[in-house]
């Protein structure tokens, strides 16, 4: 053997275990704490400001009232979202489980924001039973979606990403009657950790060491589930008490930390799988190793936030840093998390059958789709109830008119870039608002709305495809290994729409100004659209709609695996990359005039293949009139529900879009 070989230390003894990486993260915490305590009051008195005031200096007095507070809440709230987050993937069996994904933060902030607007005396109870009610509420949404299923994986996770978007709309629908109200809540809601003392520390600290004492009771028969039903169903196990018991407690836990710090991602679905990826495969080194490594991940990423602060424009809340950061720590996890199968993605169709005259149904829906016109132009509640105009009153129909075309126009373009992306991935729950599309697109637009001075609507355009070709670039290259597989789809568009989230939510708690600007644009209004920007959208959305006629082909033979298209003559490559391309120009050019936040995207395609349009030919003619309808009847009821107030079509069209999702989701 080569002399060189013996001094090489082996490849296992450079494994990264979850002690490791507890160590590195708790000497970086560690130098960083030094630094600080050095460079404010001196390391002596900093350290002796832990438990009293040393001296009557305003340094002093600072780390002992503001800064050890603000470390001690950084170590609970990440130790306990990362102990929810172990709780939730053993109970579930699933790696994608974690407060976040299965939308308990999202309840428990939306109930939060309901009490204080509603019922403010209701928080003098306690803070964390409204949290833990509102998460539950939103936990049993879930397990109601995915309980026919089976609780499977995918179902589960999707059910969780449906409940975040609907719960997020519901509380922008809040936001925008209510933003001077709320105004406290967008920082808290964005997860922060300032302090003012130690009383959120106290408060805390003995609600997580009660499930910590619980979660260790709970240890031999959870991890019991790692067995088949079957077999743990042998041994006198009560597999449904037993999850109820789990999930309950994660619930409660997570509620406990939402109440205090508000939404922090990431925390409890990262902790928990880089435990497990370092080799902690049993769940009590994984409950314990996951709570510290949380715990460290927080406080250092809060201590370099700290460190930093300074350099930066704004104050920027810990939760949207760790979101930002974290979504390419996730990202990096994708490829190596560990899923049911290898194989890609068959094809799923939706219930039905084939139309047997697909022209005559199609037919039909552009009559509903006319009829629904004349009424969103002609009828309306005016200051004397409802009215009916005529077709020569010009004033009135002068700002209908720019309203729903609009509106019509991104229901076509977001049910074609739906119907586009589902047919080339072959899986039914694809679409720009699922896979992150729409996050890209909007992250690139908000970056432009505040870097460029007075960008043109040309440039928007240009600037929103290029955020969407990115978010497409990412999708293909972190799962073109796996052939697509829908978890890992469905995951990476997690991550980007959180990284989304993240840079919102810095917005929207910097201040600036413009921040209204962003939630009119997020919420999807389209109040501001004149006859010049409706007519450019309308123009866009039949030049697209006539641009993907001719791929109707590639779109029926790419289903069928690259292979068999490859074989029958088609440019795979290049059919997938034109594809992509045109669903990231029709993303962004609607995305520009109604938001991120719609569902057409996602059921436009569900409900033309429910309606029997099964050839791509006519399942994108039956997807784009479906979208037209679903976004014209969206934009009517938001303007008549509230009269006088409104409530912008993008949001209106997420509640019915994700009501009609979530009941076929349960019915199937």
């Amino acid at each position: 053997m080569p002399a060189e070989s013996l001094s090489r230390p082996p490849l296992s003894r450079l494994r990264l275990t979850p002690g490791h990486a507890c160590l590195l993260l708790g000497l970086l915490a560690v130098t960083l704490s030094v630094m600080h305590l050095q460079a404010s009051a001196g390391l002596t008195d900093g350290l002796l400001a832990l438990f009293s005031v040393p001296d009557v200096s305003a340094e002093s007095l600072v780390l002992h009232v503001a800064w050890w507070p603000r470390l001690a809440m950084a170590l609970l709230a990440g130790g306990g979202l990362a102990l929810a987050g172990v709780l939730m993937q053993q109970v579930l069996r699933n790696p994608l489980a974690a407060p976040t994904t299965l939308g308990v933060t999202s309840g428990a902030n939306l109930a939060l924001m309901a009490t204080s607007l509603m019922a403010p005396g209701l928080l003098a109870l306690g803070r964390e039973w409204v949290a833990l009610a509102g998460g539950g509420l939103a936990m049993c949404l879930v397990f109601l979606l995915a309980w026919r299923r089976g609780l499977s994986p995918i179902v589960v996770v999707l059910a969780g990403l449906v409940i975040n978007l609907y719960l997020g709309a519901l509380g922008m629908v809040l936001l925008l009657f209510h933003q001077e109200a709320l105004k406290g809540l967008l920082i808290w809601g964005a997860g922060s950790l300032a302090q003012n003392g130690w009383q959120d520390a106290a408060f805390l600290a003995p609600r997580l060491a009660l499930g910590a004492v619980l979660a260790a009771w709970l240890l031999r028969p959870l991890a019991l589930l790692e067995l088949d039903e079957a077999g743990a169903r042998s041994l006198g196990i009560s597999l449904k008490h037993l999850r109820l018991a789990g999930l309950g407690l994660a619930v409660f836990i997570t509620g406990c930390v939402v109440s205090v710090v508000g939404i922090i991602g990431f925390i409890g679905l990262a902790a928990p799988n880089i435990v497990r990826l370092a080799g902690a495969r049993r769940l009590g080194p994984r409950l314990v190793w996951s709570t510290l490594l949380g715990a460290l991940l927080l406080a250092v990423t809060d201590l370099l936030l700290q460190r930093f602060s300074g350099i930066l424009p704004t104050m920027i809340p810990t939760g949207a840093f760790t979101a930002a950061l974290g979504a390419p720590l996730l990202l990096w996890l994708i490829p190596r998390l560990r899923f049911g199968g290898n194989a890609p993605p068959r094809e799923a169709r939706a219930v039905g059958s084939r139309h047997p005259a697909p022209r005559r149904l199609a037919t039909k829906l552009a009559v509903a789709l006319a009829a629904l016109a004349v009424i969103a132009l002609l009828a309306g509640q005016g200051a004397d109830d409802w009215q009916w105009a005529s077709i020569g009153d010009g004033e009135l129909l002068q700002w209908r008119l720019p309203r729903l075309l609009a509106a019509a126009g991104s229901g076509v373009m977001l049910a074609i870039a739906g119907t586009l992306i589902q047919r080339l991935t072959a899986n039914p729950m694809a679409s720009p608002e699922i896979l992150g599309i729409s996050g890209g697109s909007a992250i690139a637009l908000i970056g432009a709305i505040f870097l460029l001075p007075a960008p043109s609507n040309l440039t928007l355009v240009g600037i929103g495809v290029l955020g969407a070709l990115v978010s497409l670039a990412i999708l293909v290259l972190v799962n073109r290994k796996s052939g697509f597989q829908p978890q890992r789809l469905l995951l990476t568009g997690v991550a980007i729409t959180a990284l989304f989230e993240a840079i919102k939510s810095l917005v929207l708690a910097g201040g600036d100004p413009r921040g209204q600007q962003i939630i009119a644009w997020l919420s999807g209004s389209t109040y501001y659209v004149d006859m010049t920007s409706a007519l450019t959208v309308t123009g866009a959305a039949l030049l697209l709609a006539l641009a993907a006629a001719p791929l109707t082909r590639w779109l029926d033979i790419l289903p069928l695996g690259a292979p068999s298209a490859a074989a029958l003559g088609l440019p795979v490559v290049r059919a997938r990359f034109a594809l992509l391309a045109l669903v990231a120009l029709l993303t962004a050019t609607a995305t520009l005039v109604v938001g991120p936040l719609s569902f057409v995207g996602l059921l436009a395609p569900h409900m033309a293949r429910l309606m029997g349009f099964s050839r791509a030919g006519a399942h994108l003619a039956g997807a784009a009139l479906t979208g037209a309808l679903l976004m014209v009847l969206a934009d009517w009821l938001g303007r008549q529900l509230l009269f006088p107030q409104e409530i912008p079509a993008g949001l209106v069209a997420s509640l019915l879009g994700g009501a009609y999702f979530m009941w076929g989701l349960g019915r199937r």
